[in-house]
Parts: structure tokens; C-alpha cells; sequence
């Protein structure tokens, strides 16, 4: 007796294709899951994740079930948070960026906190927001309202500015298209206004931010240059009426200039 082994690509229904386009699309909402939690909430139950993910409840369900039983998300009561598991994954990213530069960065940015006692940056340009990669704070200094690994605006951020100086004409295109929505009365809304800015930034190598992001708070940044492009920023933040960031401009832009060369080795 012989026996006829059919070939699953073309089973009745395409099944091996119905499954794989399935497959893919539980993939790309699991990530949608992951998402919601970038916000200001560490923890959320199964509706307020479905209702910012846009996915049914009992989807949600089901997807985290798979993300808990891969520790990407664990499980506290009747809520969620994201596990341990993507803190190691989120930390190997620094690795990916030019030549490590959050490693390379660090010492550089200790040795400007020292200096300074101000809180002290490091970021890369991901599409019109800047990504904060290291963040150097102490006890005495302005309580800057970021996060490693958050993502703010660049138009309205000297860490953002410093940057989109440096990038080619149809990103900071983009970036204007994206929106440039007032966060304080202090933003800057008019793309004129930010292209004055940045051309101001390629001459003096220095950034600010005079309370656009966040009343209260003023930062100037500079440019880590790499090959003509920005391949992060350095910035320092402090109080906006006690911080004269024209004081610490030839600090950053020194460092920062120090840190270019090291990365070009």
C-alpha cells in the first residue's frame, strides 16, 4: 500500500499560507502589546492595554499569556508590567549603536556631571524624537523629568536640535511634517523659527532649550560628530532659573569633541 504525503503549501485553503499570514499577524500585535507600555503607567490591566493597543480583550488575553510564558511580561495580580527579560534585551541595545557609544560615552559624561552637578544626557536621533540612551543624575541636581530609554520630541529639545542640525534636509522635512505641537508657551510652533535654530546650531556646535519642553527646565546640548552627521548628543539640564547655559558651552562642546574622536578610532 502506498501512501501520498500532501504537500501543506498547497493543501485545501492554502492552509500553510493562512497560517503563516496568522502567525505574523498575532507577532505584530504581541508587539502592539508591548508598545503601550511606554507610557507613564508601569502596570495595566487587561482592558486599558486592549483599549490602547486597539486589539479585543480576549485577544489580549490570549497574547499575554504567550508574552508571560516567554517573560517578556509578567504577571502581578490582575495586571501587567513588562519582566525582567526585556531589561536585559533593552540594555544590549546600547551595544548596536555606533562602535557602543553609551559605553563609550559614559566616562564622558561623569566627567561633565562632575563638573557641572547638573543631570547630564546622552541620546540618538530616532526619526523626529530623541531616544535617551544614558542619564547621569544626583541628589542635589534639577529633577529632570526623563527616562533612559523614553523617547521626547526633537524639535522642541536641545538634545533633538543639536541633532537634526546635522541631519540631511528630507529628515528634517519629516520631522517638521511629523507636527511641532506647543508643550509649554514657550515652544517654538513655526518650522522658520526651528530652521533659524538649527543653522545657528551648525555654526556654534551648541543647542538649547530655554522651557520649551518643560517649564521650569533648560538644557543646552551639542553634537557627537561623526563624518559631518550627528551620531548622538550630550546634553545638561537644570534649573531654568538658576542655569546659565552659556557657562557650560565650551564644557560640551569639548567633550563632545573629545568623544567624536574616540568613536572614529
Amino acid at each position: 500500500m502506498s501512501i501520498t504525503i500532501e504537500d501543506p503549501s498547497k493543501a485545501k485553503g492554502g492552509r500553510r499560507d493562512s497560517d503563516t499570514a496568522g502567525g505574523t499577524a498575532s507577532v505584530l500585535r504581541a508587539l502592539q502589546l508591548l508598545d503601550v507600555f511606554t507610557g507613564d503607567q508601569p502596570t495595566l490591566g487587561v482592558s486599558d492595554i486592549g483599549r490602547r493597543a486597539g486589539i479585543p480583550t480576549s485577544t489580549v488575553h490570549r497574547l499575554l499569556s504567550h508574552l508571560v510564558q516567554g517573560e517578556f511580561v509578567a504577571k502581578d495580580g490582575s495586571s501587567y508590567r513588562l519582566a525582567d527579560r526585556l531589561f536585559e534585551l533593552g540594555n544590549q541595545v546600547g551595544h548596536s549603536r555606533p562602535q557602543g557609544l553609551r559605553d563609550l560615552a559614559a566616562p564622558y559624561l561623569g566627567e561633565l556631571f562632575g563638573a557641572t552637578r547638573l543631570t547630564t544626557h546622552l541620546a540618538v536621533l530616532d526619526g523626529p524624537q530623541v531616544v535617551i540612551v544614558d542619564k547621569v543624575v544626583g541628589l542635589s541636581t534639577y529633577p529632570a523629568r526623563t527616562d533612559i530609554g523614553g523617547r521626547y520630541p526633537a524639535f522642541c529639545t536641545s538634545l533633538g536640535k543639536a541633532m537634526l542640525a546635522f541631519a540631511p534636509d528630507a529628515e528634517i522635512r519629516s520631522t517638521i511634517a511629523a507636527g511641532m505641537p506647543r508643550r509649554t508657551r514657550h515652544t517654538l510652533t513655526s518650522p522658520a523659527a526651528l530652521l533659524q535654530e538649527l543653522a545657528q546650531v551648525r555654526t556654534t556646535r551648541l543647542a538649547y532649550d530655554r522651557e520649551e519642553a518643560t517649564l521650569g527646565q533648560t538644557c543646552v546640548a551639542a553634537p557627537i560628530l561623526r563624518d559631518g552627521r550627528a551620531a548622538g548628543a550630550i546634553s545638561l539640564s537644570g534649573a531654568a532659573q538658576s542655569f546659565d547655559v552659556a557657562a557650560h558651552g565650551a564644557a560640551l562642546v569639548r567633550i563632545t569633541a573629545q568623544l567624536a574622536r574616540k568613536l572614529g578610532n
